[in-house]
This record gives C-alpha cells, sequence and structure tokens, in this order.
C-alpha cells in the first residue's frame, strides 16, 4: 500500500513526531492532494497544547494548505484535473472529528472539494507558500463580517452593496489586530465592504502596533491605532464620532474581546429613539467562558464557512510576509513553538515539497 509523511501528533501537548501513513482514499466528495506548502496559525499550536477540537489521539492536524490534486471523487465537480488542478485550502479535519486523514501537516491527505479553491493556471505569480497564506485568513474575514449581516454583493445591476445596509454612510467597520494574518484579510474585506456601490460604510478602523500601522493602511484601512496604547478605546471612540459616524461591527482577529465590546457598548448605549439597535462582535478567538455578557452587544465565535460556493482568492493579497521556518515536515514542531512564542506581521510557513 503506497504511504507517505506525516507529523503525528500523539497526544495532548505533546510533540509532533514523523511518521508513515498509508495514502487515503478520496470519499464522494473530496480530493486527494499533495501538500506542497503549509501556513502555520495560531488555532495550530492552541489545539497542539491544549487538544482543542481534538476528541481522540493520535492525529494529525494543521489547516492551511496549498497543494496539487491527486485524485477526485465521484462527486466532485469536473473542473478539478488530477496531476494538473493547483489548489489552495482549508483542511475539514475540525470538522471531521480530527480524522487524521484530513489534516494538512502530512505529505498527502483529503480536502472535501468545497474547502478548495482553484488556482487558475494562467496565473503563475503566486507560489504555493503565497496560495497557503490565503484559505483560513480569507474564509474567517469572509465569515465574520457575513455573519454579522454584512453580506458582499456583487450585483451590477442593484448596486446594493450590503445586503440591508443601503444609506447615509456613517458606519465603521473595526477590525481588533488588523496585523496578523487573518486581521489582514479582515481589513481587506473591510475595504471590499466600503467600496462597493450603495455601501453604507464609511471607513475601516484597525488596531495595530505602532510599528505596523503603515502596513495596515496599505491594506485598506483609514485609520489605524495602537493597541498597546491604554487610551486606544477612548481614542477610537472619539475618533468616529468626530468623523460623524458610529462603530456596531467589530472583527476580533487576535486580542481581548473586552476592548471591543467597550467600544461598540459606547455606541449602543448612547443610541437615541431606538432602542433596539445591536452591535457584533466576529470572534476568531473561542470567547473566554468568563466573558461579561453585555446588553445588545453580542459576540460571535466564527470559524470558516463550509458551503458548495467556492470563494474568490484574487481580490486579496496575500499577507502579511511570509517567513519560511523550513522545508520538511520536521520544520513543523519549530513553526509552531515561534508562534506560542509570539510572531508580529509574519506569516509562518512550512515549505513540504516542490
Amino acid at each position: 500500500m503506497p504511504t507517505h509523511l506525516a507529523a503525528l501528533l500523539p497526544s495532548k501537548s505533546s510533540t509532533l513526531t514523523l511518521t508513515t501513513r498509508p495514502n487515503p482514499t478520496p470519499g464522494p466528495n473530496d480530493l486527494l492532494v499533495a501538500v506542497k506548502s503549509i501556513a502555520l496559525n495560531p488555532a495550530d499550536a492552541i489545539m497542539r497544547e491544549t487538544g482543542l477540537f481534538i476528541p481522540t489521539y493520535p492525529t494529525v492536524i494543521g489547516f492551511d494548505l496549498s497543494g496539487l490534486v491527486l485524485e477526485v471523487g465521484t462527486n466532485v465537480p469536473k473542473h478539478f484535473h488530477p496531476g494538473i488542478t493547483r489548489i489552495a485550502a482549508y483542511s475539514a479535519s475540525v470538522w471531521k472529528a480530527c480524522n487524521p486523514d484530513y489534516g494538512a501537516f502530512q505529505e498527502k491527505c483529503l480536502v472535501p472539494w468545497q474547502h478548495v479553491v482553484p488556482l487558475p493556471d494562467k496565473v503563475v505569480t503566486i507560489s504555493w507558500n503565497e496560495a497557503a497564506v490565503l484559505p483560513v485568513a480569507v474564509q474567517v474575514a469572509l465569515n465574520a463580517w457575513e455573519m454579522m449581516g454584512l453580506q458582499l454583493v456583487c450585483d451590477t445591476q442593484t448596486h446594493n452593496g450590503i445586503k440591508g445596509q443601503a444609506g447615509k454612510k456613517k458606519e465603521v467597520l473595526l477590525v481588533w489586530g488588523g496585523s496578523s494574518s487573518v486581521g489582514s484579510m479582515g481589513v481587506q474585506v473591510a475595504r471590499v465592504l466600503r467600496d462597493q456601490p450603495g455601501s453604507s460604510i464609511a471607513a475601516v478602523y484597525a488596531t495595530a502596533g505602532a510599528a505596523n500601522h503603515e502596513y495596515v493602511r496599505s491594506l485598506g484601512a483609514d485609520r489605524v491605532f495602537d493597541h498597546r496604547d491604554p487610551n486606544v478605546v477612548d481614542e477610537i471612540v472619539k475618533m468616529a464620532k468626530e468623523d460623524g459616524c458610529v462603530i456596531r461591527y467589530c472583527f476580533l482577529a487576535v486580542g481581548d474581546v473586552r476592548m471591543c465590546q467597550a467600544v461598540l457598548g459606547d455606541f449602543v448605549r448612547n443610541v437615541e429613539g431606538d432602542e433596539n439597535v445591536m452591535a457584533k462582535i466576529a470572534s476568531a478567538p473561542v470567547v473566554p467562558s468568563d466573558v461579561e455578557v453585555l446588553d445588545r452587544v453580542e459576540v460571535i465565535f466564527v470559524m470558516p464557512a463550509m458551503d458548495d460556493e467556492e470563494k474568490r482568492l484574487d481580490q486579496f493579497r496575500p499577507s502579511p510576509e511570509l517567513r519560511v521556518v523550513g522545508r520538511g515536515l520536521q520544520a513543523v514542531n519549530d513553526g509552531l513553538d515561534g508562534l506560542s512564542r509570539g510572531v508580529s506581521c509574519t506569516k509562518l510557513i512550512v515549505e513540504v515539497a516542490e
């Protein structure tokens, strides 16, 4: 039986170990993918250390990957061609009870076609490393805004921009942690929402460390605030009011949800004549159980969506800056250790194969 190399997680809080596994057979909706590059996410390090989402061991974890389609299931759309189609994808491990066949940290894995974006054959400027950066970050950012009711609309005839949001441009979209990988995509999606015809979005605000402000502005943020400033909440609220705007939607990419609650709470408390106005926070980090529930401020935990609608990646630039931590699966542990220590405005990559 053909086999491949995998970085196996044998138990909670343990080191990944290299082992061989049999090549899995695709189910009806699956692709078998030869993994070329993997991008490391904070969730990977959290799962390794805490066992988050993992019901049984051993398993193979990992979310972001790029690779080449090797085999296709019977229900997979015809435009996926074995040996030809290059893809970016986010693994279905969490959706499959952490079945090790679906983890990204191995040379070959299964991916449902709904989790895959084909890379156009004519686009040769995007590398395996750059492609691996996009899937989770783009999907989480898109799903975050959509879960808050701010859905991208591409109908050029109606020019509605955002469903149910047409009218005076007075809304600010806030991204907390705008220089992180997920946050940088959140800023870019917010920029698209702001710029669509008919949108009521007036501006995109973001937080980031002072050294990364220009970078976050280059992604589309109109104003950037230092999240380390002890007065950052007051500064954001003050600026929005000076701009004649309100903040009722926030995407928390990384950081403390309580800070976002403080910003949005100020605006829902001071709405004149409408006590039914709600504010919403979409949180990429798992929401701590001890977070206070605030009246009229809803906090939603957001994950990548799994649906049959293929997402376009050509509107978004791979970000933040890539750093290859090594070649081969033996480099994954070092990369996850680096994530646990903390990185700033950097996406860590492991090159699995050429």
